[in-house]
């Protein structure tokens, strides 16, 4: 099974500031840590995004391509605070999830629940063979 994350971990949106040919980072993306795993009854993609609310949350399917963006706010700071560490990330965050061959994203359903989104991504049914008569020539 081929299963790829199409994006890396922080992007920047980058734009030129007016009356010069410096750029400037105007915003950043990250990408949330994601799990994916087989189960009996299909795939299984967890996404960590504790802080997040639901509503600040978007699922796109296109195609084979799983798109799962959404903000987490950065209001829990003050303006003038100087850190010691900073590990988590803050603003936009987009993953792309290209699907494997054999999953249906038609039916897929999502949860988000305890910080945490479930993204549960069935199989395509195979189509029960059929037993069938071959008919036998007399070989004229």
């Amino acid at each position: 099974m081929a299963m790829c994350k199409v994006n890396t971990s922080l992007h920047f949106n980058k734009r030129t500031i007016a009356g010069g040919n410096r750029e400037a980072s105007v915003e950043t993306y990250w990408v949330p840590n994601t799990d994916v795993y087989v189960t009996d009854e299909g795939l299984v993609i967890k996404v960590e995004l504790a802080g997040i609310r639901r509503e600040d949350l978007e699922l796109t399917a296109d195609g084979k391509r799983l798109k799962i963006s959404g903000h987490r706010p950065d209001d829990c700071r003050g303006a003038k605070c100087k850190f010691q560490v900073m590990e988590i990330n803050y603003g936009a965050f987009e993953s792309i999830i290209e699907m494997p061959p054999g999953y249906d994203l038609t039916r897929a359903k999502a949860v988000y629940q305890n910080g945490f989104l479930r993204i549960d991504v069935p199989d395509i049914p195979s189509r029960p063979q059929k037993t069938h008569s071959v008919p036998i020539s007399n070989g004229e």
